[in-house]
């Protein structure tokens, strides 16, 4: 899938210790999604470590789409090169909790 987050960044906040980035949805499948938003973001663990990297989209059942699923997880991932530098390690991270609480 080839989208290009960058020009759809609404929102991002970035830091050593998670964050988030919020994509707008508008023009995605014939405007099928239009006034909608993804995010991905990253909660921070303690102890240095850092979560799981989840995803919310204001579409009610959006994970059902698989369609939408799978930009999640390229939004997920381009969070972590945004955020890190690099995606590797993606998967242990997908192992772990999302937030401490």
């Amino acid at each position: 899938m080839r989208v290009k987050f960058s020009s759809r960044t609404i929102r991002k906040e970035l830091s050593n210790r998670g964050g988030g980035i919020e994509i707008s949805l508008d023009g995605l499948k014939k405007n099928r999604y239009k006034g909608q938003k993804m995010t991905a973001y990253q909660n921070y663990l303690g102890g240095g470590m850092l979560g799981f990297v989840g995803n919310d989209c204001t579409l009610n059942g959006w994970w059902k789409d698989k369609y939408l699923v799978r930009l999640a997880e390229d939004l997920a991932k381009h969070f972590l090169k945004e955020c890190h530098g690099s995606d590797e390690g993606f998967e242990e991270l997908q192992k772990r909790p999302v937030s401490a609480y």
